[in-house]
């Protein structure tokens, strides 16, 4: 695929409709020098692939969108975009206000991105036609589908999801809010007045723990933010939740998910850090958080090795008790 060569819309939503494995959501690296480290991002996307991901979103929440300059932003896309060579779709971050966010998105496009995910805008707490008009102008700024991404400040009603997905270019809405009623609503609502090809993703921090009662509501798609540094449980998992292997499933939640999660909530910005520590705990430099962010304490890190071990022994039980 050649850069510059994204994807259309409609075959971006093909090839996420039904994934192949975890959707990946890429640490982005850093040197000692703080710097962006461009063979650990391409190392780390590699790993990734090779493992099973079924879609690399590049420079997103877990990749410290927020901590990148728009010349690294388009470096680590490109990078990306090189590692994967085609093999499965990349889609990049775009945020802050309207005027950044098609800056990115261009930036993104000429990287060679298939897609974007629109992160909410930057501080302000817009009124619903605010927000219509931020996502429909960003969606006729660029040729790449855009996924929105509703969490903190930008939460969506029903109608106006219904209003995306009447617009060009608006393949899909990614939750990190929670709220099953709302995203039951949202889902039951643009069924019955925008039928189509519409994606939802559960967005929320581990979505693991969450998705089967996503999965219910039928939103099938989620990040998984575990397969940065232990890719064999999450494709564990998520080829348990399809198959319906609920042994499987209730086993990895109980004696890795949840722990895992509890552990997260000990520190703010544990959904990014905490995940780069598991990412280096498991052979891979790639530096640690840039500031606002902080480290986990070294207890904490210390905890996460351990969960990982129990992860991993957990996959061996699994396996045994088929």
């Amino acid at each position: 695929m050649d850069l510059g060569e994204p994807v259309t819309s409609a075959s971006l939503a093909a090839r996420l409709r039904v994934p192949t494995g975890p959707l990946f959501f890429p640490v982005t690296a850093y040197g000692p020098d703080g710097r962006i480290d461009l063979d650990a991002c391409r190392a780390h996307v590699r790993r990734g692939v090779e493992a099973g991901a079924a879609a690399v979103f590049a420079c997103c929440g877990t990749g410290e969108f927020h901590a990148l300059t728009p010349e690294e932003f388009q470096e680590c896309v490109r990078a990306a975009v090189t590692e994967t060579a085609g093999r499965v779709p990349v889609v990049a971050g775009t945020g802050y206000g309207t005027a950044l966010a098609e800056r990115y998105a261009r930036l993104a496009a000429d990287a060679g991105a298939d897609g974007l995910l629109a992160l909410p805008p930057y501080l302000v707490v817009a009124a619903q036609e605010g927000l219509l008009r931020h996502y429909r102008r960003l969606a006729a700024a660029t040729p790449l589908p855009l996924i929105v991404y509703q969490r903190d400040n930008a939460v969506l009603t029903p109608a106006t999801v219904v209003e995306l997905a009447r617009t060009e270019g608006v393949v899909g809405l990614k939750d990190g809010v929670g709220d099953l009623d709302l995203m039951q609503r949202i889902v039951s609502t643009v069924r019955g007045e925008a039928p189509g090809d519409f994606l939802y993703f559960n967005g929320l921090p581990t979505a693991e723990l969450t998705q089967p009662a996503y999965r219910g509501v039928g939103v099938t798609l989620y990040s998984s933010a575990v397969f940065c540094f232990a890719p064999e449980i999450a494709l564990v998992f998520h080829r348990a939740l399809d198959a319906g292997d609920d042994p499987t499933v209730r086993r990895l939640l109980d004696g890795f998910y949840r722990p895992f999660v509890d552990l997260r909530s000990k520190g703010r910005g544990y959904a990014v850090s905490l995940v780069k520590a598991g990412v280096r705990l498991r052979g891979l430099d790639v530096g640690e958080v840039r500031p606002p962010l902080h480290e986990p304490t070294e207890e904490h890190v210390k905890q996460l090795g351990r969960l990982i071990e129990r992860g991993y022994a957990l996959l061996e039980e699994c396996q045994e008790g088929k």
